[in-house]
């Protein structure tokens, strides 16, 4: 199947290609530590070098959208992340989000910031991540974004250097970040920077920022999928 026809397949009907839903605790974002339905979309229009759902660029198969709700409602829970890959790679994605809202789910969505956002229905929170250097994906960010975030909205940098922490730093400060959103997150990438450094760093600098870790990462193995 050539890119195309691939491509073609991601916008026609009423489903989406799902790589998995599960039922786990929230590892990230200021919903840390609560239950939380996850609807993991195939593909992936970016690369990023510390990227650990490389599974999710092509595996998964259809599902209509009245399946996917469906399955989230089994869990009986009212926060859902939808995440990927890149979900916002999918059109359909919008009208699920769309559906969950109306149906009272709170809805999160996980994207890398280089796809438009601004046409995100406005009940669902956005979490975009700010590519930074060590990413390699950097010059795919999307600034124009930054103006269509909402103050319920949170941006994330995932730090794999010195570098790139005083890169964020500079980016904060150039779009008033701490005061454009909810929340500014920062994310060591995992067994790339010591906790204790990025933590050190935000505190000598009194930056006002959140802390995170992948806290899934802790409750399980690393490398455990559907966590």
């Amino acid at each position: 199947m050539d890119s195309e026809t691939r491509m073609d397949r991601r916008f026609r009907g009423d489903s989406l290609k799902v790589n998995e839903i599960f039922y786990s605790i929230q590892g990230e974002s200021t919903r840390a530590g609560l239950p939380c339905v996850f609807v993991r979309l195939t593909y992936c229009n970016i690369r990023c070098v510390y990227c650990d759902t490389e599974y999710a660029f092509y595996e998964g198969k259809d599902m209509s959208l009245t399946d996917i709700i469906d399955e989230i409602v089994k869990y009986d829970c009212n926060l859902v992340e939808i995440t990927g890959g890149e979900p916002l790679v999918q059109e359909n994605v919008h009208i699920l989000m769309k559906e969950l809202c109306d149906k009272d789910y709170e809805v999160l969505i996980e994207t890398g910031g280089t796809l438009p956002i601004e046409v995100i229905d406005k009940r669902v929170k956005v979490i975009m991540d700010i590519k930074t250097p060590y990413s390699k994906m950097e010059k795919k960010n999307r600034y124009e974004n930054i103006q269509f975030l909402k103050p319920v909205d949170e941006i994330k940098f995932v730090i794999g250097s010195r570098e790139d922490y005083d890169w964020a730093k500079e980016l904060i400060s150039k779009y008033d970040l701490t005061k454009k959103t909810a929340q500014v997150l920062m994310s060591p990438v995992f067994d790339k920077v010591e906790n204790i450094e990025l933590a050190e760093w935000i505190l000598h600098d009194r930056l006002n920022v959140r802390f995170q870790l992948q806290m899934h990462k802790y409750i399980w193995h690393p490398e455990t999928r559907r966590v």
